[in-house]
């Protein structure tokens, strides 16, 4: 239905007119009547309608007035003239402001409903002819954006569009940047949860992103400091708060690209993302995103699994089994998701090592020690699990975890002790980039549970350890004078030398140069 607006300062043509036609019939529904000028004006620019009815006399607006103004606010609808009398330059100014119809009062209902009959054909057609507009640059702009993330787009080799209709498509910012998402586990089909949903933003317009399907993958273009300043706000979040089973955000994993700021680089963020979807595998429990600086470097070399490595790991796990060397065998898995972490190989290939792995590391341990103490899964059992876990951390901890059964058959090794095999591996790696949920499956224990019996034997929690760790030994470096500070916070652990500074000046109270100025006044 489109809408009829109604303005005459008297009442009773103005309620004529409402009675003169069937409107509904012909389309039109009413959505407001004036009976001055500037209550026309503010009802016209607040509503929109599709036809004005407007009397040429109105007071405190005229009404080629108030066609004026209205086309300068950009009101793009039909008038119908109203007057009195015929007046030939009133009838010119009419049409200079695309005004159609110029009908002399009293009304005639043959003259007005022609009126009416042609300017609904002129409105259909108008937007037929706009959907058809709108259609072509949907599809122009699908094309374009596939040429974007895909590499093929160049500056100017797209004929027929110009400056103002990428414009117009809103495709010309000052920094992009592409991510991409997967919705996996529990969500079901009916809860569809858009990424503007979770982003928090509003995209009238496609203003701030496009999104859109490229090789079966959902992509997100951010467009704009503002997307890509909130992105990043959410980031900061999501991957900070503990996640509630069932949440939405509990079923999505994002994969994004560098920042970039010309539209023919887009390909390169779309390529780190879409590189990125395959190392889902590499997160760590809990991990839902993973960025461009996760990017592992592969190019420099061609590391890849082979046997002399599976054969070296398998070896060093059978000996420190032997030796009951907890340390080392949980040195020794971290050693491992390292180096598959930097391999140049799919991820079929590494799943195929580490079964290999784990079957001959079996059969070692049952030529070793009396199969009716050690019970294995069977082969096809592994087999099966490997093949079913969606994480490598996942199947690191299943080794792991029959690892400790082995050894638990074959000691009483306490619970004391394992917290000081813990201990121990985090005072020498603590510059290492280590966490709970990385040293938990190499002790053969679920993250939550470990840190609970952490904090309780120790008085304090895995990350608070760890840094006071890191100071205290930042302390002893910083006594060296030739070392200076940013090299002191590398070599502790810490990456950011501004965020050593703020975890030093926590725990000792100033600053890591007042302390070695400190130190050198009390010599």
């Amino acid at each position: 239905m489109e809408t009829l607006l109604i303005a005459d300062d008297e009442k009773n043509i103005r309620d004529g007119l409402k009675c003169i036609l069937d409107w509904e019939a012909l389309g039109f529904i009413l959505c407001g009547e004036a009976a001055n000028g500037e209550e026309a004006l503010s009802l016209i620019l607040k509503n929109n309608p599709s036809l004005v009815l407007l009397d040429i006399r109105m007071p405190k607006l005229s009404g080629i007035d108030i066609i004026r103004i209205a086309r300068k606010q950009d009101y793009n609808g039909k008038f119908i003239i109203l007057s009195g009398y015929s007046d030939f330059s009133y009838a010119q100014a009419a049409i200079r402001y695309g005004v159609e119809y110029y009908l002399t009062k009293p009304i005639d209902e043959d003259e007005l409903l022609d009126a009416i009959n042609t300017i609904r054909e002129n409105i259909a057609q108008e937007h037929h002819q706009s959907d058809s507009i709108t259609l072509y640059r949907e599809k122009a702009k699908d094309t374009i954006l596939h040429e974007l993330v895909t590499g093929v787009w160049k500056k100017d080799s797209i004929t027929g569009l110009s400056s103002a209709d990428f414009q117009s498509m809103e495709l010309i910012c000052d920094i992009y940047q592409v991510v991409i998402y997967e919705k996996f586990g529990p969500l079901s089909e009916d809860q569809d949860y858009h990424f503007a949903d979770l982003l928090n933003i509003t995209n009238n317009g496609n203003r701030s992103f496009e999104s859109f399907q490229e090789d079966n993958k959902n992509v997100i273009l951010l467009k704009g400091s503002f997307s890509l300043r909130r992105f990043e706000e959410f980031l900061n979040h999501y991957e900070k708060m503990e996640l509630q089973e069932g949440s939405p955000m509990s079923s999505f994993f994002l994969a994004y690209g560098r920042p970039v700021k010309n539209l023919d680089e887009i390909y390169l963020s779309y390529e780190e993302a879409s590189a990125l979807t395959k190392r889902r595998f590499f997160c760590i429990q809990g991990q839902h995103t993973l960025g461009y600086q996760d990017m592992p470097n592969l190019t420099s070399h061609s590391l890849l699994v082979s046997d002399d490595k599976l054969n070296e790991y398998c070896n060093a796990l059978t000996n420190y089994l032997q030796a009951n060397n907890r340390k080392q065998i949980a040195a020794t898995f971290f050693s491992l998701e390292e180096y598959l972490y930097s391999v140049d190989n799919s991820i079929e290939s590494i799943r195929l090592f580490l079964t290999d792995l784990f079957l001959q590391l079996k059969e070692n341990i049952n030529k070793i020690y009396n199969s009716s103490r050690v019970v294995f899964p069977s082969n096809s059992a592994i087999i099966d699990h490997i093949d079913n876990c969606h994480y490598l951390y996942e199947i690191i901890l299943y080794i792991s975890e029959q690892v400790k059964t082995i050894m638990d058959s074959n000691d009483n090794t306490s619970r004391d002790s394992i917290l000081d095999d813990i201990l121990y591996y985090i005072d020498n790696n603590y510059q290492n980039n280590i966490k709970l949920e990385t040293i938990a499956p190499l002790f053969g224990y679920n993250s939550a549970y470990l840190g609970k019996l952490f904090t309780k034997a120790i008085g304090e929690n895995f990350n608070s350890y760890v840094d006071h760790r890191r100071i205290e030994h930042s302390k002893k470096l910083l006594e060296q004078r030739n070392i200076k500070v940013y090299e002191v916070s590398e070599q502790v652990g810490y990456k950011n030398v501004d965020y050593f500074h703020k975890k030093f000046k926590k725990y000792v109270g100033i600053s890591p140069a007042e302390y070695r100025k400190q130190l050198k006044l009390d010599t």
